[in-house]
């Protein structure tokens, strides 16, 4: 009959052990305290970005709004010099032909064609 191992009956010995892990690094506490800093600085950040973001598109739409008179007169007086010279070539083209009228429409209907609209600034003296 075999014999089953058995402990001694005054019992094992106690094992020593001890668990000995240094320090790495900071807590999770302050860790935590550190990122929730930064995300708050971040967003500060951010928020002042978007307000003078913000300035600088009201300012800009605010330059065009006051500069459309001005471009829109420029862009008037050119196409009435471009209109002036189109009629002067068109005399100058048609001068043989008995009838012809310089700047005026070869169109009977002026439903479907209109002529452009011209500002005349005059000369001051």
């Amino acid at each position: 009959m075999a014999h089953q191992d058995l402990p001694p009956a005054e019992g094992f010995p106690e094992v020593k052990y001890r668990r000995y892990l240094p320090k790495r690094g900071p807590s999770g506490l302050v860790i935590l305290a550190g990122i929730t800093a930064l995300s708050t600085f971040g967003f500060y950040r951010v928020s002042q970005g978007n307000l003078e973001r913000r300035e600088l598109k009201r300012e800009n739409i605010w330059a065009r709004i006051n500069l459309i008179p001005l471009l829109t007169a420029e862009a008037d007086r050119d196409t009435y010099r471009r209109a002036e010279a189109a009629k002067a070539r068109e005399q100058e083209i048609m001068k043989d032909v008995e009838g012809w009228k310089a700047g005026e429409s070869v169109y009977n209907n002026t439903k479907y064609y209109t002529e452009p609209k011209f500002v005349i600034v005059p000369e001051e003296n």
